[in-house]
């Protein structure tokens, strides 16, 4: 089998599905193109172990199979749009690329508040240079932190940044207590009374209305009027699916990439979606289609 499959999005997901096109025997080129610098890595110990600065790059980077040595990867570039019906994509630095195969696998980024104020101070946590650039606020003496959602990710965050030394850490979110959907009320509320005894301050039942500043953040304002001093705000409320450059494809891009139980796009064989950005049919459990933002080993 020869040609060219274009894998979009140089993550976990798209180093796995180069892999397996290798084990399947697909003897032609496969390109990975993703907008980060880095070779896949590791991204659940970003919130942990590396905001904690316990973990160099090197021990997250994922070790490519040998069968997938010859994969040509384009790091530091982005797909910017696709072409189905000419079977072409084209990358944010001007090139365009054929294709006899394409893997969608652009993944997830952060949701951001839209919210008044300064961007300045404002951070997520999607990769490891958005958790080295926050640790470097997180050190600085003095710094008062607010993290803006209490799921996993804003949990994890708070729960670090005290063991950092960081003194006052509030986290907001409109629900009662944080993480109660995936926990239920029992183990939320014990998780709220660990991190409490810990010295994480909660704000919870309100949402964000602003944030105070000229250059930089100084404050949150909340939906009750209250205003929480902030030199560092950390946003965690959810994520988007990386959809944009596959506009125009007749596709439906409703939440994530819509595929059927083989994960093919748009009923095209030749064409296919995985890891978080593919939302698809699960006939184990009700058939309906969704998105999975976990793995598994």
């Amino acid at each position: 089998m020869t040609g060219r499959v274009v894998v979009a999005g140089a993550s976990m997901g798209g180093l796995r599905a180069a892999e397996q096109l290798r084990a399947a025997g697909w003897t032609g080129t496969i390109t990975v193109v993703g907008d980060e610098p880095h070779m896949p890595y590791n991204r659940p110990p970003l919130s942990k172990e590396v905001l904690a600065g316990k973990a160099p790059f090197e021990s997250l980077a994922f070790t490519p199979k040998a069968a997938a040595a010859d994969v040509d990867w384009r790091l530091g570039t982005r797909v910017a749009a696709a072409r189905l019906a000419e079977r072409t994509v084209a990358l944010d630095d001007g090139s365009e690329i054929s294709y006899d195969g394409l893997v969608v696998a652009t993944g997830m980024r952060p949701r951001r508040l839209r919210c008044p104020g300064p961007l300045a101070g404002r951070h997520t946590v999607r990769t490891i240079d958005d958790a080295q650039g926050l640790r470097e606020e997180l050190t600085r003496t003095g710094a008062r932190v607010v993290v803006v959602g209490a799921g996993f990710i804003g949990c994890e965050v708070a729960a670090t940044a005290v063991a950092l030394g960081v003194t006052e850490v509030t986290v907001v979110d409109p629900l009662p207590l944080p993480m109660v959907g995936p926990l239920g009320d029992l183990l939320a509320r014990a998780l709220l009374k660990r991190h409490e005894e810990r010295g994480v301050r909660f704000a919870l039942g309100t949402g964000v209305a602003g944030f105070e500043g000229e250059d930089r953040v100084t404050g949150v304002v909340l939906s009750d009027g209250t205003v929480l001093p902030a030199d560092v705000v950390v946003e965690s409320v959810g994520s988007v699916a990386n959809t944009e450059w596959l506009a125009g494809n007749g596709l439906d891009l409703t939440d994530g990439v819509l595929t059927d139980e083989q994960l093919r796009v748009g009923g095209r064989p030749e064409v296919v979606a995985v890891g978080d950005v593919a939302r698809f049919p699960n006939a184990r459990y009700d058939g309906a289609s969704r998105r999975v933002e976990h793995w598994s080993i």
